[in-house]
């Protein structure tokens, strides 16, 4: 069968064909608005495509299958299920987990395959999926070019041989495992928030578990999403976490996203805290506990991983590399990194702290762990100590997704030529551009800002950051938005300072 992109709800054909666009087939994972761009049809579609390309790649088709919570998550997952039993995949059914748990499960139930359904952090209408067939790494662009090709060329095959498993122990499973040999020294009291998402059922317990004191905030389960998206880079979510951390005297609180494989961080003051700063915090933490370490981090990240006195005193190399859950994971992995950080609050860990995967969880307990090592300290006293900048948070003004690229491509083109003609920008040359992923702009005082294409929505994606001044951060990124305010395709920003 060869989907359509064309189908409109309500209709006959709509019933009995599949919608699936092209355009939800990402970077490394896959991306719908659903009923407008895949309906079910189309996601048995791709279940079939996902275990063709299984049987393709030589592996075992025994794949585990989890859910996110929301109000359409499970009758997606079902119709996935289909599709891999139709190409002949001993599915397990893991039920209703986050992301870093369908991960956990490759591991705990030796399923070479994952596929979890979940729009991450996207607001309510979107769906996904994200796989992986190389535990404990995700899809990229070739796996996901293969796929797509698989999926829209009509080269799925039907198998015999599916088999359907359900688990309804693994939540138990993962807890016991995730804070086995972890015990605070004292009750950390933290605010955990996870937007009334999956997280929600597993986050608090597992704080709980290793001997914090928690004060659970929006943390039972409502896919309405009453109080704001679950998304740990959004300010809406990040200022409810302040308050509660102000209401109820803690030490920090802990943010989950809506599949909780990221985690956000505020400090007793009430304060939002970065992710690439607390990646600062935990680098410099774990490079005492493991001398020689080496950590991967995003292009949108602070750049003090380079140039922290600490981490530069400790000899710590950092790698500077594409933003994308699927891209560090892979970059740790290939380099033997402790860890890698994203901006957006996806941390992973290889072995001994973690198995290599993102993991809000694990994350949050690296997190307390490092504070409770600090001993008298507060989280804002160890965020005080960094060397000062002024960073945006991470901004996303619309762009769709057939003009982004292209959008990105002139700006570094732009750029190029600027720092050819020696022109200067908020009074500085440009010292460098780093083009791994979008550009980044470098000035001579170490000011940056980055523009890049997003993986997974129809925007761009703009961070700026200055280690001397408030006013160089503002005129690095009123640079860059004067830039993309002459391109028509560029839209309104998600937020803004």
């Amino acid at each position: 069968m060869i989907p359509r992109a064309d189908l409109k709800p309500n209709t006959y054909a709509y019933e009995t064909e599949a919608l699936v666009t092209a355009n939800g087939f990402r970077e490394y994972d896959a991306r719908w608005l659903f009923g407008k761009e895949i309906n079910l049809l189309g996601i048995e579609l791709l279940g079939l495509g996902l275990g063709t390309y299984f049987h393709e790649r030589g592996i075992v088709p025994k794949v585990a299958v989890g859910h996110d919570f929301r109000s359409y998550s499970l009758s997606i997952k079902q119709a996935l299920t289909i599709g891999l039993m139709r190409a002949g995949c001993h599915v397990v059914d893991i039920g209703m987990v986050t992301t870093p748990i369908s991960y956990f499960a490759q591991f705990e139930l030796d399923t070479p395959g994952v596929a979890m359904v979940t729009a991450s952090h996207n607001e309510n209408g979107w769906t996904g999926v994200k796989m992986g067939a190389q535990r404990p790494l995700t899809f990229g662009p070739d796996e996901m070019t293969r796929l797509k090709e698989i999926v829209l060329g009509g080269k799925s095959v039907s198998r015999d041989g599916g088999h359907f498993e359900r688990v309804t122990d693994i939540r138990e499973r993962y807890l016991g495992a995730v804070t086995k040999g972890h015990k605070l020294s004292r009750p950390i009291k933290v605010v955990v928030a996870s937007g009334n998402g999956t997280a929600g059922v597993f986050g608090p317990e597992a704080l709980r578990r290793i001997g914090a004191e928690v004060i659970e905030v929006d943390c039972d389960l409502d896919y309405t999403f009453p109080k704001y998206n679950p998304n740990t880079e959004d300010m809406q979510m990040l200022h409810a976490m302040a308050d509660a951390v102000r209401a109820h005297g803690a030490e920090l609180s802990i943010g989950f996203d809506g599949d909780g494989d990221r985690c956000g961080v505020v400090d007793d003051k009430g304060e939002e805290i970065f992710a690439d700063k607390v990646g600062v915090l935990l680098a410099r933490d774990l490079s005492e506990l493991y001398p020689g370490a080496k950590f991967v981090v995003d292009v949108k990240s602070t750049g003090l991983f380079e140039t922290d006195p600490v981490l530069k005193a400790r000899g710590v190399v950092t790698d500077y590399w594409k933003t994308g859950h699927s891209y560090i994971k892979r970059r740790t992995s290939e380099l033997g990194a402790l860890a890698g950080f994203e901006k957006s609050g996806h941390y992973f860990f290889n072995p001994p702290i973690g198995r290599g995967y993102d993991d809000g969880i694990v994350a949050a307990i690296a997190v307390l762990e490092m504070l409770d090592r600090a001993g008298a300290k507060r989280m804002s006293a160890l965020v005080e100590g960094l060397p000062k900048t002024w960073g945006t948070p991470t901004m996303a003004p619309y762009c769709p997704d057939d003009k982004k690229y292209g959008v990105i491509d002139a700006l570094t083109e732009e750029y190029a030529a600027i720092r050819t003609r020696g022109e200067k920008i908020a009074g500085q040359k440009i010292a460098n551009l780093i083009t791994v992923n979008g550009v980044r702009v470098v000035l001579e005082d170490g000011t940056w800002g980055l523009v890049r294409a997003s993986s997974n929505k129809p925007s761009l994606v703009v961070v700026a950051e200055s280690p001397v001044s408030e006013a160089n951060m503002r005129a690095m990124f009123g640079d860059i938005d004067g830039r993309l305010a002459k391109h028509s395709e560029v839209g309104e920003y998600d937020q803004k300072i």
